[in-house]
Formats: structure tokens, sequence, C-alpha cells
């Protein structure tokens, strides 16, 4: 052979990846690693912290229905409270012993119940449709106000479902094919911490978080998503598209609610009690429909991780602030006039919500889509990202 011979020319260099699938996988792996982390959270965390992790989950499963209702399918609720307290009293009746003369209980296997009270919300919310569908804005805010007040009345008169506001009724406890979610049942460890009722709640209440995720993301990212966004953006244009109005609104409205009956089912086992509120301000009132809005706008109207951000400030600092509240000595007072964890934690959302209407009304999801440039500018319609 010569020494011109032809020499084979070398392979060409693999094109890296585009800059779109390298922020999907570095996003997919942040999302994994944070499942990781809230896997082995119980065990390193006493069971207060675990409580109060679990409160911030109930508000994340609520937040994200009421995300889909008002930043998706653009529908002020302040009916949130309302299906709560429809998820809580259908859980503790579907499961409650059928043998208790002073109030009513089918009976039913605890996870069957769990399903029936997030279809009994969603029957409620699909019923008031014909009132969604014709009003909007601050019109069907105040609409749905009222469910707030039928609510309160609902948990003092009907005692044989609730129990009353004098003693309420004890839900049964939640069970999943056989096991228990109590201190009961069979012995296990993990790493040497026992897994006792304050784990295994944990575990369960992430599970329904995450599947509260998985389907509002997926729901946004389906056709029925456009049509909310699209009756949301303008309901004239959605018609003559093809897009029915109507059923949208019904069915955005029935999504939320649902998302609620799920959270009041989650706020009965979490409490271990239902109690129907002897005013407007308890734990089915007008304060709490108000906390989801905050959850909602401080997230970011649309966005389902900014809704669970928001609930994880809004729920959270309460909780933090309570555990906390001893060594930081700032809540010894008593009274009125007292400050309270509480009291503290609506200041400091209210003036969060007021610094986002002012300076950042996208929200805390606005802000995430800025600190990560990879990301093309969001659309209206891509709010969901």
């Amino acid at each position: 052979m010569s020494d011109t011979a032809v020499k084979t020319p070398a392979a060409a260099p693999t094109a890296p990846p585009p800059k779109r699938d390298r922020g999907r996988l570095l996003k997919a792996l942040a999302w994994v690693a944070l499942l990781v982390v809230l896997l082995a959270i119980p065990l390193y965390l006493d069971a207060a912290w675990l409580k109060a992790g679990q409160y911030m989950m109930i508000g994340g499963v609520g937040a994200i229905g009421l995300t889909l209702l008002v930043g998706q399918a653009g529908q002020l609720s302040l009916a949130h409270a309302f299906f709560l307290l429809a998820g809580a009293t259908g859980y503790t009746v579907l499961s409650g012993p059928s043998d208790d003369e002073r109030v009513i209980g089918l009976g039913l296997d605890p996870g069957l119940s769990l399903i029936g009270a997030v279809v009994v919300a969603a029957l409620l919310g699909l019923a008031f449709a014909p009132v969604s569908g014709r009003l909007r804005g601050i019109y069907l805010g105040v609409a749905s106000l009222s469910l707030v007040f039928l609510g309160l009345y609902f948990g003092q008169s009907a005692e044989t479902l609730t129990g009353g506001t004098s003693t309420g009724r004890t839900p049964e406890p939640f069970s999943l094919f056989g096991f228990p979610f109590t201190n009961g049942g069979p012995e296990i460890e993990l790493m040497g911490v026992p897994i006792r009722q304050a784990e295994r709640l944990w575990y369960l209440f992430l599970l329904l978080t995450v599947l509260a995720f998985v389907v509002a993301k997926a729901a946004v990212r389906s056709r029925v998503g456009r049509s909310w966004r699209a009756v949301r953006d303008n309901e004239a244009a959605a018609s003559v598209m093809g897009v029915s109005v109507t059923r949208a609104k019904a069915g955005a409205f029935a999504v939320s609610s649902a998302y609620a009956g799920l959270a009041g089912a989650m706020t009965v086992l979490w409490f271990d009690i239902l109690k129907p509120d002897e005013s407007e301000f308890g734990t089915y009132g007008i304060n709490i429909s108000i906390a989801f809005l905050a959850m909602v706008i401080i997230g970011g109207l649309g966005s389902v991780p900014g809704a669970l951000v928001g609930a994880l400030i809004v729920n959270g600092l309460p909780q933090v602030l309570s555990l906390y509240s001893a060594d930081l000595g700032w809540f010894s007072g008593t009274g009125d006039g007292a400050l309270t964890p509480i009291l503290v934690s609506s200041f400091v959302y209210g003036a969060a919500i007021i610094l986002v209407v002012l300076f950042e009304p996208g929200g805390l999801a606005a802000i995430g889509r800025r600190i990560t440039p990879a990301k093309k500018p969001h659309l209206p319609e891509e709010q969901d990202k």
C-alpha cells in the first residue's frame, strides 16, 4: 500500500442533547430527589414535625384543586371550605359504624369511603354548576360564598351526620386492604425507626398528594385543560372553536370540589375528629376559603407546583411557629390581644399577597420560571408549566 493511502474519516462527534431535553432531564431528577427526601423524612423527624408536614400536604391537595378552577378555568370560588366539610362528613358517614344509635354510619371500607367522599364532593360541585355556568368574576365569588354559610347551617343542624357542634364524632381510622394506618397492626421498622401512626399517615398523605399532583398536571396538559383555558381567556371565542362553555365550567367546578373533598377527608383523619364549626370562622369557615385563595395567589394562579409552594407557606408557617413558640418566647400572651402563631402567619401571608399583586402577579411560579432561563418565555396558555 502506498504512503498516500486514503485515511478513513473520523466519526462525526455526537451532537449534545438539546437544551430543552437537558432541562427536562434535570427537572425530572430534581422531582425524584425531592420525592426521595420526602420518603426519608419520617426516619429523621419526630411525630410533631410529621404532623405539621401532613397539614401542609392537606393544604397542597386543596390548593391544587382551587388553582385548576381559578387559574386554569378563570372561575373565582370562595366555597372551598364547604366542599372540605362535605368530604370530611362524607368519609366519616360512609366509614362510620352502622350500629351507632346517635349518628348515621354505613360501615363501608375506609378506602372505599375515601373515594366516596371525593365523589360526594364532586357531585355537590356539579350541583352548583347551573350557578357557576351563568356567573363569573366577583359575582361568582359572592355566590359561592353562600355555600360556606350553608355548610355552617348543615354542620350545626344535621347532628346525625356530623355529630353536632358540642361533641362532633370520631371518624373510623383509615386502613387499606386490611393494613391499619394506626399504632395497631403489624410492627414495622425501617432503619431502626418504628413505623407507627404518624409515619404511616405521612406516607398515606404523601401518596395522595403525589396522585393529586400527577392527575392535575395530566388534566392541565390534556384537551380538558385546553378547554378550561380557552373559556378563561374568551368565552365567545371558545364557543366558536367548538368548546362547550357550560360543560367546561361545570367540569372545572366538579374537579375542584373533588380535590377539596379529598382534602376534607384528609383533614378529618388529621384531626381524628369531625367537629362542625360554631361560627363562620373555624375549620370549615370563611377564613379557610380565604387561606386556600391565598395559597394559589402566592404560588401563582394556574401553576400546580406553585399551589404546593403556596400551601407550604400558608399552612406551614403557623405549624412551624407553633413548634418553635416555646423556644422563641414570642407567643406567651393569652386573651383576645395575644400574639399567636396563627395571627402572625395571617399577617405574613397577607403581606405576601399584597407584594405578589403589586410586584409579581404571576406569583412564586413566575419567579421560578425567571430563575430557570433555559425555559422559553411563558405564554398565557402555559401557566401550568
